[in-house]
């Protein structure tokens, strides 16, 4: 038998034996040690797996006045999370263990020299140097970023919600597809559903459209050469993109409270109008309001950024065009916009995937108001994201706010991937 099989068979069942068969002795300890260390830790394994799959089956009772403390189904949902993450790493340190050991034994084999293990990690840290520094990177994301993410993704498949099945009074089961049936199924939730992702998505291209074209006209009047003063200029449209939107959205709240604002006190005063109008309250001027002032917030960045292209844009490409009889408006269709274009795609679709999350512009003005009362959970101005955080800080809904969080991915990741793969700065970075 060949010392590269025979190595593999040994480090497949005692980790680092085929190691020390190969007389690498540092290395092979160091598997063996781990192997030992999985091996003392068997039962955390087995109670993670448990608590995964069962997510309990004591639950909580109250007994002569006194709480007897049963399964926590979400702790054991985590334990059991961070328990297959560990068990991942672990599967992935066995199979590194035989390959290594199957290399090893190759050398042997064909009769070459086998570096010692002193020497294979000299080796290891100057060809893997870059992986190593961020390997602590790696698993801080993966237990503070992945970990996260698999628990809501967990959480859709589960009745968790308020006051049916809240731990740690109640154990949470496995549901399967169910919360998802119940999305489309139920009129309550499916009427919500479609209404809410119908403004989403009207809101997130209006919301980026007027941003960018707003921007687009301002970066074009500022760059003409019949502007004076253009850094003054910049500098004052600049300012509602500097200044934290939070504040700015709380003072327009005022600005158009219905009974108090200033705007409805000066259009009275006037003569302007006679009643008050209801900025907030009505559900299509509410929609509008919200699209005005995202502009006013938003404009500024598409500004600044395309007013950075523009001046980098050769201007022999202008001169032959005045050249050829070109006029302003046609340099500004064939010349600018196309290149603004080509070199902002990406960030304008970046651009429509925060603007359909844009949490801060709906919740700080309106809340989601005013109510719909045939929605369940959400108001006329609700998009997807602020259901969410209605569904789960409001009305403990974990299991429902989770299939939106995931339902959103989908929408978001397939609308930005299809415009990614079909943008020509993609394209063209793809073939470098």
């Amino acid at each position: 038998m060949k010392k590269s099989k025979k190595a593999g068979i040994l480090s497949a069942i005692i980790w680092g034996a085929g190691q020390i068969y190969n007389r690498q002795y540092l290395k092979g300890l160091i598997f063996l040690l781990i192997q030992i260390l999985v091996g003392i830790n068997l039962d955390y394994f087995r109670r993670g797996m448990w608590g995964l799959i069962t997510l309990g089956e004591v639950a909580s009772e109250t007994v002569g006045g006194k709480v007897i403390h049963g399964d926590n189904s979400i702790i054991l949902l985590v334990e059991g999370i961070i328990c297959l993450l560990v068990l991942l790493i672990v599967v992935l340190i066995y199979i590194l263990n035989i390959k290594d050991a199957v290399k090893t034994g190759r050398l042997w084999d064909e009769g070459k020299s086998v570096p010692n293990s002193t020497d294979f990690f000299k080796e290891l840290w100057d060809r893997s140097f870059a992986y190593i520094m961020l390997l602590p990177a790696g698993l801080f994301l993966l237990f503070l970023v992945v970990l996260p993410l698999i628990f809501g993704f967990c959480v859709a498949f589960t009745n968790y919600s308020s006051p049916d099945n809240l731990p740690p009074a109640k154990l949470v089961d496995w549901v399967g597809f169910e919360n998802f049936k119940n999305i489309f199924k139920l009129p309550m939730w499916n009427q919500t559903f479609l209404g809410v992702l119908g403004w989403t998505v009207l809101w997130a291209v209006l919301a980026t459209a007027s941003c960018f074209f707003m921007g687009l006209i301002m970066a074009a009047l500022i760059n003409s050469s019949r502007v004076k003063f253009k850094k003054f200029w910049r500098t004052i449209y600049i300012l509602p993109w500097a200044i934290p939107g939070m504040i700015s959205l709380l003072v327009f709240r005022s600005l158009f409270n219905g009974q108090f604002g200033p705007i409805n006190q000066i259009l009275r005063k006037y003569g302007l109008i006679q009643q008050n109008i209801p900025w907030l309250s009505d559900p299509k001027l509410a929609k509008i309001t919200i699209i005005m002032v995202n502009l006013w917030l938003g404009f500024p960045y598409f500004m600044a950024l395309m007013s950075s292209v523009m001046t980098s844009i050769d201007t022999t490409l202008y001169e032959a065009a005045k050249i050829d009889g070109a006029t302003g408006r046609q340099e500004f269709w064939h010349i600018t916009l196309p290149l603004v274009l080509y070199s902002t795609a990406p960030l304008l679709i970046m651009s429509f995937a925060h603007n359909f999350n844009n949490f801060n512009v709906i919740y700080f003005l309106t809340e989601g108001n005013p109510i719909n009362p045939s929605y369940k959970f959400a108001g006329h101005t609700d998009i997807f994201i602020t259901w969410i955080y209605k569904l789960t800080l409001n009305n403990k809904q974990f299991n429902m706010a989770s299939v939106m969080s995931i339902l959103i991915f989908l929408i978001i990741g397939s609308i930005s991937a299809w415009n990614f793969l079909n943008t020509q700065s993609f394209k063209e970075e793809d073939m470098i």
